[in-house]
């Protein structure tokens, strides 16, 4: 089995390190956890995720759309967007982005799982 390295963008501590520790438990490395953007940047430029769970809310004035376009132009990370903001502008970015995988919160063990497995293939 491959060994994904996975990006954690979540301002709620609880739920990064929920989506950390389903990642571990698959036997996957978090190459880093991020609040902001910015930071979501500077780790995935550092590290090189294979794939990043993206919240689209952050903290401070750019969300998680914003980062994970900023990344795409410099790496071919896979993004799996987890957001609870399921308005129509907010849904229409993220596709716009062409996300790997787009998961509502709250999420399902079973769900992220699912999304992060499909991403080895």
């Amino acid at each position: 089995m491959s060994v994904l390295k996975v990006l954690i963008v979540e301002d709620n501590a609880l739920s990064a390190k929920y989506f950390a520790d389903v990642v571990q438990l698959m036997g996957h490395a978090v190459c880093g956890t991020a609040s902001t953007a910015d930071d979501a940047i500077d780790i995935a430029l550092t590290h090189q995720p294979d794939v990043m769970l993206m919240d689209v809310r952050l903290i401070g004035p750019k969300d998680g759309v914003d980062a994970a376009l900023a990344i795409q132009q410099h790496l071919t990370t896979k993004v799996i967007y987890i957001t609870a903001s399921t308005d129509k502008r907010t849904m229409a970015r993220i596709k716009a982005d062409h996300p790997f995988d787009v998961l509502t919160k709250p999420v399902l063990t079973s769900d992220l799982e699912r999304a992060i497995a499909s991403a080895l293939h």
